[in-house]
């Protein structure tokens, strides 16, 4: 199993970057929390991962710590989660955020996520609960506000965060629509990104 890699961060196309180890380049997809933290393109870049195996795939997940990378296994193991929604509920709420709902029985929160209807929200509060009860914050590696990536026109910003919402489970005029009403100009995709998704919560 590919655990971690420590490479140079070749591309990133949210939720996806391509990290070149040893001459390899390895796609990774990433839960946008853990995407805001990662240095600029060029930069050399460590990324813990979770390597799934499908009859017509192999993906690499990938996390800015273990503890992530540790929730995001345990949320696999919940009935009815697989790693595209468990991708996009670490893309809409940190990992500590996501404790602190379920530890709270804060099921109407997770409600809010792509994918993650009233039964799910409630199924995951409950299988969780006890996994997640000695989860204290003292396990979480604050991640940073801001990103910073090279400029691109407005536009081409735009379009991108809206595909990585759609990537993430959103639908595209949901995405278009959350892009359209935080937009602001010389705004990062990273950053369009993140604002989406707070305003759709």
């Amino acid at each position: 199993m590919i655990g971690r890699l420590n490479g140079i961060l070749v591309e990133k196309q949210p939720p996806e970057i391509l990290l070149e180890v040893s001459g390899v380049g390895y796609e990774v997809q990433m839960p946008m929390t853990c995407f805001y933290d990662l240095p600029k393109v060029g930069e050399n870049a460590i990324v813990y991962t979770h390597f799934v195996v499908r009859e017509d795939a192999q993906l690499l997940f990938g996390f800015n710590n273990k503890t992530e990378r540790a929730l995001f296994r345990e949320l696999l193991k919940a009935n009815g989660v697989g790693p595209k929604l468990g991708l996009a509920i670490l893309s809409g709420m940190s990992a500590q955020q996501f404790v602190s709902c379920v530890n709270n029985e804060d099921a109407t929160s997770l409600v809010k996520l792509p994918g993650v209807g009233k039964k799910t929200a409630e199924r995951l509060v409950l299988e969780m609960k006890d996994r997640l009860k000695d989860w204290g914050n003292d396990l979480f590696t604050p991640f940073s506000d801001s990103a910073v990536i090279e400029p691109h026109s407005d536009t081409l910003v735009a379009n991108n965060a809206a595909a990585a919402l759609v990537a993430l489970g959103y639908k595209l005029p949901q995405a278009q629509k959350a892009v359209k009403s935080v937009s602001k100009p010389d705004m990062s995709t990273e950053v369009l990104i993140k604002e989406s998704l707070k305003s759709m919560l």
